[in-house]
């Protein structure tokens, strides 16, 4: 009888853990790349995964960009790399070390936090840049949400 009073107790225990895992475990929420306002051409998805893997340096419509990521760690810059990127972190490393190894590009730039990027970019219009959607402010204007 103890027995199963000490089983049932574990297993108790082991579901409150896993509970208070899923429950501290931040959920992805959407991500915007973002732009100064006055930036007036759009860009779909491939234009900007083009854009931040280097193999572009404009929108569409033209206008030169400089692209910047945001701080290592950040579980939105996760979350672009899947959705808008394809790639993991380390699949990005190997991809950005044999691009600059060999002089063909250099990786965007980390840059830190939302707020930090938003800053950036609306005293800059050739920087773009992605948020947590929830971050987004006036001072920039959203090309896409992932």
């Amino acid at each position: 009888m103890k027995l199963i009073k000490t089983i049932k107790f574990s297993h108790t225990l082991c579901l409150l853990s896993v509970c208070s895992i899923l429950l501290s475990t931040p959920a992805w929420s959407e991500v915007a790349v973002i732009v100064h306002p006055s930036v007036g051409d759009t860009a779909s998805p491939s234009d900007i995964s083009r854009i931040f893997l280097g193999k572009a340096k404009s929108l569409p419509g033209g206008t030169k960009v400089i692209p910047v990521n945001l701080e290592r760690g950040s579980a939105t810059r996760e979350e672009f790399n899947d959705k808008v990127l394809g790639k993991s972190g380390s699949q990005l490393k190997s991809y950005w070390s044999r691009l600059v190894f060999t002089g063909k590009a250099q990786p965007p730039k980390d840059t830190g936090t939302d707020k930090d990027v938003i800053d950036l970019i609306k005293s800059n219009p050739n920087i773009i840049g992605y948020v947590s959607a929830d971050k987004v402010t006036a001072d920039v204007k959203v090309l896409a949400t992932f």
